[in-house]
């Protein structure tokens, strides 16, 4: 197989799979953790490139990969507050610990997690025990938590 091309930052790198992840990109280009990786599509909505994210580069075209810092913290909004939160995924658990301060595993306790306004990844949906999803600033996070009767 022929060698694959890539940008990242505008600068070419050749590949000799079809695939490479995005740490695999940080290796080649010495990318630092504190940047992200974006694929490029043209527009606002470029793709993250998480660490284990692949990049298809057999497609037709040279695939562009940009950096950008990582944000210091992102805003989310549980039960209505704002909420600082310094990663780029949140567990079900962790959205129940800011909604109520503490995550019972009282099996008769039922907390019920529902989003809106998330990334395109994830862009509304609900959450259950052991869920994870990746958030974005002023995504919208609704708690309830109720006991089995």
């Amino acid at each position: 197989m022929q060698k694959q091309k890539l940008l990242v930052n505008n600068k070419q790198y050749e590949w000799d799979l079809q695939f490479i992840t995005g740490i695999e990109i940080r290796q080649l280009a010495n990318i630092s953790l504190e940047e992200d990786l974006y694929l490029d599509k043209g527009g606002k909505d470029d793709q993250l490139i998480t660490d284990d994210f692949k990049v298809d580069l057999s497609k037709p075209g040279v695939e562009k990969v940009a950096t950008k810092q990582k944000p210091e913290k992102v805003i989310i909004i549980v039960n209505g507050r704002n909420k600082p939160w310094p990663k780029r995924s949140i567990m079900f658990e962790e959205v129940v610990i800011l909604a109520f301060g503490t995550y019972d595993k009282n099996p008769d306790i039922v907390y019920t997690v529902t989003y809106d306004m998330g990334p395109k990844e994830n862009p509304e949906g609900t959450m259950v025990p052991g869920d994870t999803v990746f958030v974005k600033h002023k995504m919208v996070f609704n708690v309830t938590q109720t006991n089995k009767s």
